[in-house]
């Protein structure tokens, strides 16, 4: 069983390897994020509230999906989750609020990652790019990983708790080989972005405060008490040796 069950790739498709779909009520922000995107090269699809998106989405899959969380009807937090069970396309969400509780919850719901309004273009574009690289990604040749009663299968993109499937997105699971394929090594936040992310420069440590938080709650017996991925005071993240 994989680790994901997409209905679309990114890449099923080498068509929609420049396309982002950008789902943004404020025609303003929506218009300015797609010229600043084609100004990039990209191929824009934009669409004013999630049912739209979601239909455009259908019609025409895109390597990349952004989505401010504040929509009108359907919010983006829904909408990253109906996203995400059609596809394991790359999710940027847009939030106007700083509050951890929202930028947690778009992760939660499926997101890669995220930025604030007002956002900065660059910050934005490379924010896209590190995700693009990310998923033409090959499949990992790493033997077989086991660690405790977790098997982790790199190249068929498979992990199994005591012999029984577990889904994982597509981050979750680099997370996991990273961490996994080094047992005992602590993992800095800032080394974990640039490794599985693919920032060269300084992110925000709560994509990966949640995406360990995550993987806890799928692989872990008692979350609270974790055995598998534990933190390491002031330090990071390793996988128990």
């Amino acid at each position: 069983m994989a680790v994901t069950h997409p209905l679309v790739s990114a890449w099923d498709d080498g068509r929609m390897g420049s396309r982002i779909l950008v789902i943004e009520d404020d025609d303003r922000i929506r218009e300015t994020t797609r010229l600043l995107l084609e100004d990039e090269g990209y191929e824009v699809d934009d669409a004013a509230s999630a049912e739209d998106g979601i239909a455009r989405f259908d019609l025409r899959p895109a390597a990349c999906v952004i989505v401010d969380l504040m929509l009108p009807g359907m919010d983006g937090f829904e909408c990253c989750r109906l996203l995400r069970r059609r596809s394991d396309v790359p999710i940027v969400v847009v939030t106007a609020k700083t509050d951890t509780h929202d930028v947690v919850a778009g992760l939660e719901a499926g997101a890669d990652d995220y930025v604030t309004k007002p956002f900065h273009a660059k910050e934005l574009t490379a924010r896209i790019r590190a995700l693009l690289r990310r998923a033409r990604t090959g499949p990992h040749s790493a033997p077989l990983i086991r660690v405790g009663d977790v098997e982790v299968s790199p190249a068929e993109g498979e992990v199994r708790k005591r012999g029984e499937a577990v889904a994982l997105t597509k981050t979750e699971f680099r997370l996991l080989c990273e961490l996994a394929g080094h047992p005992g090594q602590v993992f800095s936040r800032e080394l974990l972005l640039d490794t599985v992310w693919g920032y060269s420069y300084a992110g925000d440590g709560k994509l990966v405060d949640t995406h360990v938080h995550r993987l806890r709650a799928k692989l872990e017996d008692d979350p609270a008490n974790p055995k598998l991925v534990l933190t390491v005071r002031g330090l990071g993240y390793k996988v128990s040796a």
